[in-house]
């Protein structure tokens, strides 16, 4: 059988995508105004933004958790029973406390970005002192050691005003997304009507 018939009406697939994606403009339009609203919502209650996205890991760990121990429970999975259901529990005990106090949960997320790029600074820096001999512009990967371990302390000191600013980020990046989405479904109405 040709392509033609399997694709119908002789389109090939880049057209059939684009007839559904205009035909459903509508729903990208949906998309781009919640990403818009979240982003400005972000920017006038960064605190709510952050306790809620919090929650959301939350839940996210809950049912990962939940899951993983039916999955020990069950077998049939590689990972072996034991590491299964010690991740459910750790898994339902994260989501637990993150309910429970969803703003120390955020500080100790900080706290654990802030640990992770101090130790992964050092080890680039360390990299970089060992093949100083082997590759040119080692520099660069010392100085890219030395903004992640600032970036770490940073998060240690001004903890608050580093989860506003990473809430800004996320704001101002909803914002442009939600706009895209709007010039993209828009375009899309045109191409229906066409």
């Amino acid at each position: 059988m040709s392509n033609t018939t399997t694709q119908g009406h002789g389109l090939g697939p880049g057209a059939i995508l684009l007839h559904n994606l205009a035909k459903n403009w509508w729903a990208l339009a949906l998309r781009g105004v919640a990403a818009i609203v979240f982003g400005i919502l972000a920017f006038a209650w960064p605190g709510i933004t952050i306790v809620s996205l919090v929650i959301l890991y939350g839940a996210y760990a809950l049912v990962d958790g939940v899951f993983s121990i039916f999955a020990a429970i069950g077998g049939g999975t590689p990972a072996p029973r034991w590491w299964l259901a010690v991740v459910g529990i750790l898994g339902v005990l994260a989501g637990l406390i993150a309910f429970a106090n969803p703003v120390l949960v955020g500080l100790y997320l900080l706290w654990f970005i802030g640990a992770w790029a101090i130790v992964s600074g050092v080890m680039e820096i360390i990299g970089a002192i060992r093949l100083r001999k082997e590759i040119d512009n080692e520099w660069m990967l010392i100085l890219h050691g030395v903004i992640s371990v600032l970036f770490g302390i940073m998060l240690f000191a001004w903890p608050v005003t580093s989860a506003l600013a990473l809430i800004w980020v996320i704001g101002a990046y909803a914002i442009a997304a939600g706009v895209l989405m709007l010039v993209l479904a828009f375009r899309l109405k045109g191409h229906a009507k066409g």
